[in-house]
């Protein structure tokens, strides 16, 4: 009993100790519950690319997004309070820390309750949460989960920023418009061109800005011959149903988060002072 006291003294130093170090890598996980309809997509970083391939840390990413869809919790702080098993998720956390030996930290998640899908690409780089609108009937058809999987993995691919035109803030429109025109005033082939005709451009640009940008307006990366609305309706009519897509979450692992840079030299220098 004292022997396990100690090392659980020993964890919680070893958790501060590296509370401070960059945590940029580790892994993104997406995960459905098919039974109790609900998904939830999570990011846990580490200090290295290697953590991500170990089976303990995997493992704890792993059961971390399952307490997400169970217990619900209101943001990280909450979760870090769940039960995951005997201990909480932040007691779980730090005998992590004392067996890898690096900072670990539960970034951030994403909860979402009705159909879902759930897509984790290249062993944790990217993790996707799609939710659906759509029957029960329709929901629990094979051929609806494989529908599932390809609009996460087209998120994934393709990395669309909002659902549909109506879902696009009318004052990001406004900032697109804007830059066109000032990029047009820039250039001697459009600047001397009659407002009218820019306008018409503008409008133009802009339907491309939604392709580009807007996920049902996107080329099905499947079948450049549908848009992802198409693919959509094709096989809501195929199942007998209404299907609508109501939101996603992309997550990409150590997105916007500062790498660490190791200096060898000055690491070797330290050393031979």
């Amino acid at each position: 009993e004292k022997a396990v006291e100690l090392l659980r003294e020993r964890g919680l130093a070893t958790a501060a100790k590296k509370a401070g170090r960059v945590a940029a890598e580790g892994m993104v996980y997406a995960d459905y519950c098919p039974e109790c309809k609900v998904g939830a997509v999570i990011e846990v970083n580490a200090e290295t690319d290697f953590v991500a391939k170990n089976e303990k840390f995997v493992a704890f990413v792993k059961e971390a997004a399952k307490v997400v869809i169970q217990q619900n919790p209101a943001d990280v702080e909450a979760l870090m309070n769940c039960k995951m098993g005997n201990e909480t998720v932040d007691e779980a956390l730090k005998q992590l820390i004392l067996v890898i030996k690096e900072n670990i930290k539960v970034r951030r998640f994403v909860r979402y309750e009705g159909p879902c899908a759930a897509y984790v690409h290249g062993g944790g780089t990217h993790g996707v949460l799609v939710a659906f609108e759509t029957s029960d009937e329709v929901a629990a058809k094979p051929e609806f989960v494989t529908y599932g999987k390809d609009i996460a993995m087209q998120v994934a691919a393709a990395n669309p920023s909002y659902v549909d035109e109506a879902s696009v803030p009318a004052e990001v429109v406004a900032k697109e418009k804007e830059i066109m025109l000032v990029q047009m005033d820039s250039d001697p082939k459009n600047a001397n061109k009659p407002e009218n005709v820019k306008q018409k451009m503008i409008e133009g640009k802009i339907k491309k800005f939604f392709k580009e940008a807007c996920l049902v307006d996107q080329e099905f990366v499947k079948d450049g011959d549908l848009t992802v609305a198409q693919y959509t309706a094709k096989v809501a009519k195929e199942l007998g149903g209404d299907i609508k897509i109501v939101k996603f979450t992309r997550f990409q692992k150590g997105e916007g988060l500062e790498k660490r840079a190791d200096d060898f030299a000055a690491e070797v220098a330290s050393m031979m002072k």
